[in-house]
C-alpha cells in the first residue's frame, strides 16, 4: 500500500466548516509550490473530536486548522501546547508531530499583528493606547499578541464586562477594562481601534459606535472579513483612517501553518488575493 505521508493531508476542523476559506488559501500554496498533499474540510461535532483527532496520524495528516466551537475544547485532548496558546486559552493550529503526538499553537494574534505591520511597516505596539472592542477568543488571541508585541497601554471594552475583566485577570498584566458606556470617548487618544466582535458580520448588526472623537492617524482593524469592508470600516476610511479587515490575519496564520504542515513559508501574492476575493 502506498505511505499516506506521501501524500500528506490537513484541513480545517470545526463545526460547521463549509463556510471557510482556508482550502482555498492552503490548495492554492500546495499548486503554487508543486507540492504534494491537500487541504480539506473536516466537519466534526463535540462528540466525535477525541475520536478525530486519534486518527491524525494513521491517516496521513500532517496536522489541521481549528475553528469554533473547537478551539478552546481541544486543548485538553492535545499532548503539548505552545506557551502562547496557553496563554490565550484557545488552538487554531495542530501539528503532528514526527512521534506521532500533537501540539497546538493559536496563530491568531501573530497574524492579526502582521497583518498590522502589512497595512504600516513601522507601526509599533507601544506607539500609543490601544482600545480593543470585544473580548472573545478573537479578542484573547489579538491581546496577547499585542502585549508580546510590547503594547503597554491596552483597554478592553466588552458589553458584558464580567467577561472582559475575566479575559483581562487571566491573561495577566498590561490590560485594562473599560465601560462599554465609555467606548466612544475612549478613542480620543488612542492608535490603534480594534473590533473583535462579530458586529458587522455578514448577516449581523452593524457595531454601535461612533468616530467623532477618533484621531485621523489612529489605524482601525476589524476581524471580520466577510463582506471585506464593514460599516464600520467604511466609516473609518471614509474619515481617512487607515483600515485593516480580517483578511490579513486570516492569510499570515495560515501562513505559520502551513510552513508548519508541508515545510515551506508561502507567500502572500496578488494572484492569492485574487483567488481567495473570488469566493465573496
Amino acid at each position: 500500500m502506498p505511505d499516506p505521508i506521501a501524500f500528506p493531508l490537513a484541513g480545517i476542523l470545526g463545526w460547521p466548516v463549509a463556510q471557510s476559506r482556508s482550502p482555498v488559501i492552503h490548495n492554492f500554496w500546495l499548486n503554487q509550490y508543486s507540492l504534494p498533499g491537500r487541504y480539506v474540510l473536516l466537519p466534526v461535532t463535540a462528540d466525535r473530536l477525541d475520536q478525530a483527532l486519534r486518527g491524525f496520524a494513521v491517516l496521513g495528516f500532517r496536522g489541521c486548522n481549528v475553528t469554533m466551537p473547537h478551539k478552546m475544547n481541544v486543548m485538553p485532548l492535545l499532548d503539548h501546547i505552545d506557551p502562547m496558546a496557553r496563554r490565550i486559552g484557545a488552538v487554531n493550529t495542530i501539528v503532528v508531530q514526527d512521534d506521532g503526538t500533537l501540539r497546538g499553537f493559536n496563530n491568531d494574534g501573530v497574524g492579526f499583528v502582521q497583518s498590522i505591520y502589512d497595512a504600516k511597516p513601522d507601526w509599533r505596539a507601544d506607539a500609543g493606547s490601544i482600545l480593543v472592542l470585544g473580548a472573545g477568543g478573537a479578542a484573547r488571541a489579538v491581546v496577547v499578541a499585542l502585549l508580546e508585541n510590547g503594547a503597554r497601554d491596552i483597554r478592553v471594552a466588552n458589553r458584558t464586562r464580567e467577561r472582559a475583566e475575566q479575559m483581562v485577570a487571566e491573561i495577566g498584566g498590561g490590560a485594562t477594562v473599560l465601560p462599554w458606556d465609555q467606548r466612544n470617548d475612549a478613542m480620543a487618544d488612542v492608535g490603534l481601534l480594534v473590533n473583535s466582535t462579530d458586529r458587522g458580520m455578514a448577516g449581523k448588526p452593524a457595531l454601535d459606535i461612533s468616530l467623532a472623537r477618533l484621531p485621523g492617524q489612529t489605524i482601525v482593524a476589524d476581524l471580520i472579513y466577510t463582506p471585506p469592508e464593514t460599516p464600520f470600516l467604511a466609516a473609518a476610511r471614509e474619515r481617512g483612517n487607515l483600515t485593516v479587515n480580517g483578511l490579513g490575519l486570516l492569510l499570515n496564520q495560515a501562513r505559520l501553518a502551513f510552513e508548519a504542515w508541508f515545510g515551506v513559508r508561502p507567500d502572500i501574492t496578488p494572484a492569492l488575493l485574487q483567488a481567495v476575493a473570488a469566493t465573496f
